[in-house]
């Protein structure tokens, strides 16, 4: 049987123009809130912004079949997506109004499949070590129960708005 799904989007340029005059944390604040809309890239994964505090984000979503790979379980760039989004996002809390950020690396262990059994998941990030140049930040996916699913490491390339 065929199955089909739809999304949409809100357009971004409103959103990059007003994140340039914010902090990364009040930025995110405003994703949260419905103020500033969820990435497009969020809206595709079915992922959303949920938690963010300074040096920490936490990014959800729920598995379905459409994220399936060939062999009948959840393909790893669903994780790997949900990973970046917070691990990314955990740097980008710590940012003044400007900067910018861009993962440089992203190393991902897998322990165990996700399917849209799994129910809602978590990807759970904090920042390790800031710097003037360089961010590291480490994430986890677990589920409802705490269980996890993957972990993560992340290398970000910072963008001081006065350099």
């Amino acid at each position: 049987m065929k199955r089909e799904r739809t999304h949409s989007w809100d357009d971004p340029t409103p959103r990059t123009a007003r994140m340039a005059t914010l902090s990364g944390l009040e930025v995110l604040r405003l994703v949260i809130s419905g103020e500033l809309p969820q990435p497009p890239m969020a809206h595709l994964m079915g992922i959303h912004l949920a938690e963010v505090a300074d040096g920490k984000a936490v990014f959800a979503g729920t598995p379905g079949e459409f994220h399936y790979n060939p062999l009948g379980t959840v393909h790893g760039g669903f994780g790997a997506t949900l990973l970046d989004s917070a691990t990314g996002c955990a740097v980008h809390s710590t940012l003044s109004a400007g900067d910018a950020y861009t993962t440089l690396e992203l190393k991902v262990n897998f322990l165990r499949p996700l399917t849209h059994a799994t129910g809602e998941v978590r990807g759970v990030a904090t920042v390790i070590y800031a710097g003037r140049t360089t961010a590291l930040a480490e994430g986890r996916i677990e589920d409802a129960g705490g269980k996890l699913y993957a972990f993560a490491t992340s290398t970000c390339l910072i963008k001081r708005a006065t350099s």
